[in-house]
């Protein structure tokens, strides 16, 4: 796995890769790599799966630095920034075959998306029990800024520190807006 990743970058998407070339870099024969996967888009898949987990667990973590530091969206947003740091090819791996031309991958990325969601969206419904501001759809609320987080994750990854900086703050600025603007439309209702 971490040989697929690591021939993968802004000018290579899994779809370029050849097995000869992964069980190369893995210092494997590739008859060896049948061992580990029944076929090359069998190891794009864990790796999509892999991608999700981890950023997952990294929001996991920063679930806990917001008990302990505040500012949900700061700390989510400096996490994910952080996550993108780490594992550029994971992500773009997932950002491509989103809208890729396999359809399992297609499926397997947006089942980690929506796993994302749903454990956004519960964050958010805890939140707005707690803090008395109720949501007018924590749902819909999480899947605006799960949408958004990715486009701005596209943007940062081939950005200077200085473009990532402003793209950190510009994103807080709009997952704030979205979120008050949810909390205000409940208040209307």
């Amino acid at each position: 796995m971490d040989a697929a990743l690591a021939q993968l970058s802004a000018d290579r998407g899994f779809g370029s890769l050849s097995l000869r070339e992964v069980a190369r870099e893995a210092g494997i024969a590739p008859t060896s790599f049948y061992r580990h996967f029944a076929e090359l888009d069998e190891l794009g898949l864990a790796l999509v799966d892999e991608g999700g987990v981890a950023l997952r667990q990294l929001m996991r973590q920063a679930r806990k630095r917001i008990a302990r530091d505040g500012s949900a969206i700061s700390t989510s947003v400096d996490t994910f920034m952080e996550y993108l740091g780490n594992n550029a090819n994971l992500f773009r791996l997932m950002l491509r075959e989103r809208t890729g031309v396999s359809k399992p991958f297609r499926t397997a990325v947006k089942a980690e998306i929506d796993h994302f969601v749903t454990e956004l969206a519960d964050d958010l419904r805890r939140f707005a029990d707690e803090q008395n501001k109720p949501l007018s759809d924590a749902r819909v609320v999480a899947e605006a800024m799960v949408t958004l987080v990715f486009n701005q994750g596209a943007e940062a990854l081939d950005a200077t520190a200085r473009e990532r900086e402003e793209l950190k703050a510009k994103l807080k600025t709009e997952l704030r807006m979205i979120l008050v603007g949810s909390q205000a439309l409940a208040a209307r209702a």
